[in-house]
């Protein structure tokens, strides 16, 4: 198949072609059905502008229709899918098919491909995100009574409880949801029909293609929407990141709490693995590939930044790089989300192993402040004199609901 770029019988070396086609054949596969779909509105705006018979365009959506992106294999010598799909219109319906790129180059086309693939994935992440955070929440609530020692320094600090610790994964992951609908937002801007960065003398109609493919508004500048390339990615890297922060978080302290030293939690044995030489290992390793996956995602955003950073104004072909960080990340996420979602809805707290961690100087900060509050006693002095004579025992539950300050383990639901 012809290149779109090519003219006459020229070819590249065999060796240029392959290095700067790079893994397009695989990564653009992922990107195929939104480019379809842009095609679809493109082709409708031109047929609104009278490029476009009625006639022309029902056979260019017809034949887009008829892409089976499944079975679809893309080639180094295809160079990406935008040739795939614009050479297979002009096999399918002729003269017709090469229409379809009239008042548009494929930099604005791969812009608008890649932003409608980062909507919609951004969308499903941001409502798997807002289902996890659910789902923390009821695990929360049903645990709420079980005692767990908080932790400061990696030291027991004071007496929190199950319940208390999983909320605040719920409330982490609720702000990382909004974030990511933040974004959504601001990543909702049409770039199509601002062609190679410089716009084309036909009258293109930008707001019809907005509003066909969902964006809330167009990107105006023609020139912006070259240089956005990078930024864009970038942010949109940044509310996955802070979704894995949050599940990293939580794969370090269960990696911890479902030591031997702590035991805080069962596992059913589905979850876990084994070792080869060590017959009574039941290893981690699901939370420990996920706590490891936020570096991933990390360096990806960073690779992101580094590619996209101060070029001349306008299209480079640096921008090509920036599809396998941002589809890896993605991915990444997404499973992340899903084994966090499996691993929580069979974690089960062991309290009796829980209880027997508990130290009994757990309660030191809670005695000075009862002090303070009954009796009056200015906290500096009641910190000295809980630290030379302090209580042995404690109501383990009557101590929970005690803590009654907004957000804490007796007043966090």
């Amino acid at each position: 198949m012809s290149k779109l770029w090519q003219k006459g019988k020229s070819t590249s070396h065999p060796l240029i072609e392959k290095y700067t086609v790079g893994k397009d054949p695989v990564l653009d596969l992922e990107i195929m059905p939104y480019d379809i779909m842009a095609s679809r509105a493109h082709a409708k705006m031109l047929q609104k502008i009278g490029i476009l018979t009625s006639s022309e365009l029902q056979k260019i959506l017809k034949a887009l229709d008829s892409i089976n992106v499944d079975k679809v294999t893309i080639t180094a010598a295809d160079e990406d899918c935008h040739t795939v799909i614009e050479n297979f219109l002009v096999q399918k319906i002729g003269q017709t098919g090469k229409k379809i790129h009239t008042g548009r180059s494929r930099n604005d086309q791969v812009l608008t491909a890649f932003r409608l693939y980062k909507l919609d994935h951004l969308g499903s992440i941001q409502k798997e995100t807002l289902a996890l955070s659910k789902l923390f929440a009821t695990q929360a609530k049903k645990y709420k009574n079980i005692p767990m020692p908080g932790y400061s320094h990696t030291q027991q600090a004071m007496l929190s409880s199950v319940g208390h610790w999983l909320m605040s994964f719920a409330e982490s992951l609720a702000d990382d949801a909004g974030f990511l609908n933040s974004i959504l937002a601001y990543l909702s801007q049409n770039p199509l029909g601002s062609a190679a960065g410089f716009g084309v003398v036909i009258p293109l109609d930008r707001a019809f293609t907005a509003k066909e493919l969902g964006f809330k508004k167009i990107q105006k500048n023609s020139l912006y929407c070259q240089s956005s390339r990078g930024k864009f990615e970038s942010l949109y890297l940044e509310g996955l990141i802070q979704v894995m922060l949050t599940l990293a978080k939580f794969a370090g302290d269960m990696i911890l709490f479902t030591s031997r030293e702590f035991a805080f939690f069962d596992l059913p044995d589905f979850l876990v693995t084994g070792s080869s030489i060590m017959p009574q290992k039941r290893n981690l390793d699901i939370m420990e590939i996920l706590r490891a996956n936020l570096s991933l995602c990390i360096s990806h955003q960073l690779t992101v930044k580094n590619i996209a950073k101060v070029y001349p104004s306008g299209y480079n072909r640096d921008f090509q790089l920036l599809k396998e960080p941002v589809i890896e990340t993605t991915r990444i996420v997404s499973d992340s989300l899903a084994v966090t979602n499996l691993f929580l809805k069979n974690l089960k707290p062991d309290e009796k192993s829980i209880r027997s961690k508990i130290m009994p100087d757990i309660f030191m900060a809670d005695e000075a402040n009862d002090l303070v509050l009954k009796k009056g006693v200015p906290f500096r002095d009641a910190y000295l004199q809980v630290s030379k004579n302090h209580s042995k025992t404690h109501d383990l539950k009557k101590n929970l609901k005690s803590k009654i300050s907004p957000g804490a383990p007796g007043n966090f639901l």
